[in-house]
């Protein structure tokens, strides 16, 4: 804080006024407070994941660690309460609507519904960042869907999120089957 403090006084000319100092302090603490109780809190999370058998087949999924895992494992529950993919991914809003907007059925624009769960939308969507970049099965499976497309506009992020959506279904169905991840739920061509 003295660094910023000295910096702010060169760069910009802002002398530090009476009371800065201690209040500097008091945001420092209070920012240790809350890393420590999100800390506290992401151990008892998994603490409790840990009691669901489910929780460790989710894990074996590239991309999936404790916090992706986890909501997944809390918006899915009992994966025998869905009869279909369509409503797992209907209860994250990843089933698809039309965007029509005064124009008739046949020229209406696909696209997802964004009606589901938004924080496990986002949390899947960077599990499909991580794997696709980290992962060689996710590596050719995402390359082999964005071949001969990659000069699309906004084609990488469709991409990222038809990923995420498979990794979804894939994961309801780990659950629901109750085994470890296999690269060959991919189905890469």
């Amino acid at each position: 804080m003295e660094a910023i403090w000295e910096k702010a006084a060169e760069s910009i000319g802002c002398d530090g006024v009476p009371g800065v100092e201690h209040e500097a302090k008091v945001l420092v603490e209070g920012l240790k407070q809350i890393r420590e109780m999100i800390k506290e809190t992401d151990k008892k999370i998994e603490e409790l994941c840990k009691a669901f058998p489910e929780y460790g087949y989710l894990l074996t999924i590239p991309g999936f660690g404790p916090d992706v895992s986890a909501k997944v494992l809390g918006a899915i529950g009992d994966p025998d309460r869905f009869e279909n993919g369509k409503q797992v991914l209907k209860l994250v809003g990843y089933d698809l609507s039309a965007d029509r907007s005064g124009k008739s059925s046949d020229k209406a624009i696909p696209e997802i519904s964004k009606r589901g769960k938004a924080p496990l939308r986002y949390a899947l969507y960077q599990a499909a960042l991580i794997a696709s970049t980290r992962n060689q099965a996710f590596i050719r499976y995402y390359t082999s869907r964005l071949r001969g497309r990659e000069k699309e506009k906004g084609i990488r992020t469709k991409m990222y999120v038809k990923l995420s959506a498979k990794m979804l279904l894939i994961a309801w169905t780990l659950m629901k089957k109750k085994e470890a991840f296999d690269p060959a739920y991919l189905n890469i061509e």
